[in-house]
């Protein structure tokens, strides 16, 4: 199985149905619906899979093992779980309002132990401003992982309206915010904020300059070299710009790592971010915004994300974590 091959199946079987409630359906970060007034619904979701997305045994809140046991809290999956479809709604600039969370547990699951993480979920969505509003419980066979899955809801911004991966423009200035690499090891893909505030307030600064955007979480060389094929063009990033975590020196392995949660974006080439930067100061947000490269055009024999590092260039559009 090949997951890019499905996501393109599924995007081409989408485009082929007549539902002119439906803006835009797979492929980008939200599907977009017409609401009442005028305003776009935005939706998502996301797994969450033990073994993969985070480490297993699940640990109780009330019986925390030593530091050096392995395994995640209940609070850090629910935290996790919301954050990730969170992210997706910030990287359309919108605003999160409710989400719908299932969890899949092996037979014998502790029940004190499922009731902990439901009541973590309730915890976190409200901290993230997307309360659970509903959801879905299964049972699965002994000895399986755990599976949790969040549906979130946002609305678009109200004046930009929802950002896409597609609007990039031949010559736009390529953004980042925050820094990215090591987020596995460091245990940051635990901890990280969604970007809904610094989304929001982007769209407000810049608004039509504001050309495309999403989040990276795959890995920055897969999720650009998306960016670009969305919008039909290519992606030139310079290694020496990208803002990296203090623990990681290699930004080619920063750009393979993933599961950072920043937001990349694109903006007109003739646009300041001098004003987003003054939004960001006077909501006491401190989260950078880096320039690390530009928006070119694209051929057939164009690396659809190429990385200028030590005098190579280097084709980094499948550098990034492949679900299948």
């Amino acid at each position: 199985m090949n997951e890019e091959s499905l996501l393109k199946r599924i995007a081409s079987l989408m485009s082929t149905r007549d539902e002119t409630f439906v803006k835009v359906g797979p492929g980008d970060d939200c599907a977009v619906f017409d609401w009442p007034a005028g305003a776009k619904l935005l939706a998502t979701v996301d797994h969450l899979v033990e073994g993969r997305h985070f480490e297993g045994p699940i640990i109780s809140l009330t019986s925390l093992p030593p530091l050096s046991a392995l395994g995640t809290t209940t609070s850090a999956i629910a935290r996790k779980a919301i954050a990730r479809s969170v992210s997706d709604i910030a990287a359309m600039a919108g605003t999160p309002v409710a989400c719908l969370a299932t969890a899949a547990f092996p037979a014998a699951f502790p029940q004190a132990l499922a009731e902990e993480l439901v009541d973590q979920f309730q915890i976190w969505g409200r901290h993230f401003n997307c309360p659970t509003v509903g959801g879905d419980l299964t049972s699965l066979a002994a000895g399986s992982a755990c599976v949790f899955t969040v549906t979130a809801l946002g609305i678009a911004h109200p004046s930009r309206g929802p950002v896409l991966r597609s609007g990039a423009r031949r010559g736009d200035l390529v953004v980042v915010t925050g820094q990215v690499g090591g987020s596995l090891n460091s245990g940051r893909h635990l901890t990280f904020e969604p970007r809904i505030r610094e989304g929001s307030l982007l769209a407000e600064s810049l608004g039509s300059a504001l050309h495309a955007m999403m989040d990276i979480s795959d890995g920055l060389g897969l999720d650009a070299a998306r960016l670009a094929r969305a919008s039909n063009l290519a992606i030139e990033i310079d290694s020496s710009a990208i803002p990296l975590h203090a623990d990681i020196a290699d930004p080619v392995q920063a750009c393979r790592d993933g599961e950072d949660y920043e937001l990349l974006f694109t903006i007109d080439r003739h646009a300041s971010l001098d004003q987003a930067r003054e939004l960001f100061a006077a909501a006491s947000i401190s989260t950078p915004l880096t320039i690390i490269g530009r928006v070119i055009g694209a051929t057939s024999e164009t690396p659809h994300c190429a990385l200028n590092h030590a005098g190579n260039r280097l084709d980094i559009s499948n550098l990034g974590w492949q679900h299948t």
